[in-house]
């Protein structure tokens, strides 16, 4: 296994020690930044998590610098980042702390184009992911950092930058799960 592969096994490894650190009531206490009181768990769930998720760029980086791309890392690293992203929005729908129409959104676009992606490997094509789809995967994660450190507001009124980042991931969403549909609709017609 290359060093690309294990980053992202390692990804995978910290998803459960991030939800032992996110749903267990440990009361390790808070503290606060701004106005915002923090409970010392989310604390370290929200740095295991920003951990996880810079793994997702480190992984490509060294897969695409040492040319280290293999059909598991196109494999696992789609898939870790589902992993990754779905056990943070789960558990804060379950919390009340964000839509769960928002998720529900997230979650059927991720099954369409994997299922969309399964299609095309049936025909021998592979679907790689689009600049768009590296868009809404970044501003999840950026929203979700900023839910996990209880969305901390900025601006006069305190609205929370972590829910309009929310809505961009939404929006890119429904935008990259379209496009990729749009672009690959061929696939679709020939396996009729």
């Amino acid at each position: 296994m290359n060093i690309a592969n294990k980053i992202t096994v390692s990804r995978v490894i910290l998803i459960p020690i991030f939800l032992i650190f996110f749903l267990v009531p440990w009361h390790f206490g808070t503290f606060t930044i701004g106005d915002a009181v923090i409970p010392v768990q989310d604390f370290i769930a929200a740095i295991l998590f920003i951990v996880a998720s810079c793994t997702d760029w480190l992984d490509g980086h060294y897969a695409r610098k040492l040319n280290l791309v293999t059909n598991f890392g196109k494999f696992l690293d789609p898939l870790a980042d589902k992993l990754l992203v779905m056990s943070a929005f789960v558990p804060l729908v379950g919390f009340g702390t964000i839509p769960s129409w928002m998720v529900i959104v997230i979650l059927a676009r991720e099954f369409a184009v994997t299922g969309l992606r399964l299609v095309a490997v049936e025909s021998g094509e592979v679907i790689a992911a689009s600049r768009i789809a590296k868009w809404k995967t970044a501003a999840q994660m950026v929203a979700l950092i900023l839910l996990l450190f209880h969305n901390i507001p900025f601006g006069e009124n305190g609205f929370p930058l972590a829910m309009i980042i929310l809505w961009i991931a939404v929006v890119l969403t429904v935008i990259s799960g379209w496009d990729y549909f749009y672009k690959n609709r061929e696939i679709l017609l020939k396996s009729k």
